[in-house]
């Protein structure tokens, strides 16, 4: 077989935040904008990666989401517990610093972890987690 990865789903709450941050901060291009029934949906990626997405997408819009499920979702995201993306870096020392010299919300600073990678980690304005890599 000969699978990729084409795209992955973060949602946010309020678009123009979440574009900035992905755009502005992190420095992905914008692919597609969508907006439909009052709902906007942002897919963006690195560069110089064009095969790779990330959807941006409105918390709990999938179809049949209760709106319970959806007060849910949207707690679990303030407090970084619902969803998360994994990148990675070349230099994560002067990534981590570039992003500190934002306005990103920091949870850990570049730590050597015990199963042998040195990572740090951010929040994007909806509260995902997001951990950034040293790459090999």
């Amino acid at each position: 077989m000969d699978i990729t990865i084409h795209a992955s789903f973060l949602p946010h709450d309020d678009p123009d935040t979440a574009l900035a941050f992905y755009r502005d901060t992190l420095g992905f291009e914008v692919r597609n904008d969508v907006g439909y029934g009052g709902m906007r949906w942002l897919t963006v990626g690195p560069p110089d990666q064009p095969e790779t997405s990330i959807v941006l997408t409105p918390a709990g819009a999938a179809p049949g989401t209760t709106e319970a499920e959806r007060r849910t979702i949207t707690e679990m995201m303030a407090k970084g517990t619902y969803a998360g993306l994994l990148l990675a870096t070349a230099d994560l020392d002067a990534t981590f610093d570039t992003l500190q010299a934002t306005d990103a919300e920091i949870v850990q600073e570049p730590t050597d972890q015990p199963y042998g990678i040195r990572d740090c980690a951010v929040r994007d304005p909806a509260g995902n987690l997001i951990r950034i890599q040293q790459r090999s």
